[in-house]
């Protein structure tokens, strides 16, 4: 019986795992590990453009496995952990290495809550990419959270040669977005787009034109394009709740709800005497 059961076991991994989008998949995994490799040697720009290429496969391989009907269950949890290694480790050690290091204890601290912020953000998204996650963000995606620190190390590699020691603004960076990623704010998603619509043509063009900038000052524009995102997200996030009114507000509204139906269930036993004695 065991032995049937390990041939069933068997069968049904080999019947769930397509190849073509498994491999975009483990060539983000082998970016990511080759970041880690070059921020270990010092090669900290090397180590971002690697993070950037990941995101690509990263990319890729959800849209390969949409496009032929090769999604997995084996899928889904290998493409999660390779996020994790490639999107929280490698840039965790990244940054830690290129400058969070002469911070000491504050440093590697700051890092461990990007990394472990990033791994409570995959397993959150497993448990609801189906539901509240089906169209649209719940927190930083980590891929967008590794792209800011990546960029960052490019744009300023790009007029600094010597890595910052012990710079207060990438330890501020780090923590911002490790608690962006564990928030509820809300952050658009490729799937709230209907790219089959005629007016796709527009997206396009707009494609196109954001390709064109990013082509003028790849190593600057990349940067404030990913923190554009990022910033909009926030502002969107407050205009929202302004119009759904402060948080006080909502909670004294709350309060005199609860309020009122207690009163109403207090009086219910009066109200009902009264109309038995009219009654008789």
């Amino acid at each position: 019986m065991r032995i049937t059961k390990q041939i069933r076991r068997r069968e049904g991994i080999r019947k769930g795992i397509y190849l073509l989008p498994n491999l975009c998949t483990t060539a983000s995994l082998f970016c990511g590990f080759f970041s880690i490799v070059k921020s270990l040697s010092g090669n900290y720009v090397a180590a971002a453009w690697a993070i950037l290429l990941s995101g690509i496969f990263d990319l890729l391989d959800g849209r390969i496995a949409r496009l032929t009907h090769a999604q997995s269950e084996f899928g889904i949890e290998y493409d999660s952990l390779v996020d994790l290694a490639s999107f929280g480790l490698a840039p965790g050690i990244m940054i830690y290495t290129w400058t969070l290091f002469s911070l000491k204890k504050m440093g590697w601290l700051a890092a461990f809550l990007y990394f472990a912020c990033g791994a409570m953000r995959l397993a959150r998204f497993n448990l609801q990419h189906a539901t509240i996650e089906g169209k649209r963000f719940q927190g930083l995606p980590i891929p967008t959270a590794a792209y800011v620190l990546a960029t960052y190390v490019i744009f300023y590699h790009n007029y600094y040669a010597i890595p910052p020691e012990g710079s207060y603004l990438v330890l501020a960076m780090t923590v911002v977005l490790a608690l962006l990623m564990v928030s509820n704010i809300g952050y658009l998603s490729s799937k709230e787009f209907d790219f089959k619509h005629r007016n796709s043509f527009f997206a396009l063009v707009l494609l196109v034109i954001a390709i064109f900038i990013v082509a003028l000052s790849p190593e600057a524009t990349m940067f404030f394009l990913v923190l554009a995102y990022v910033t909009f997200g926030i502002v969107e996030h407050i205009f929202r709740m302004r119009k759904k009114g402060s948080f006080v507000e909502r909670m004294r509204a709350k309060r005199r709800e609860r309020k009122a139906r207690r009163l109403a269930m207090e009086n219910e036993p009066a109200a009902q005497e009264i109309e038995n004695t009219n009654l008789h």
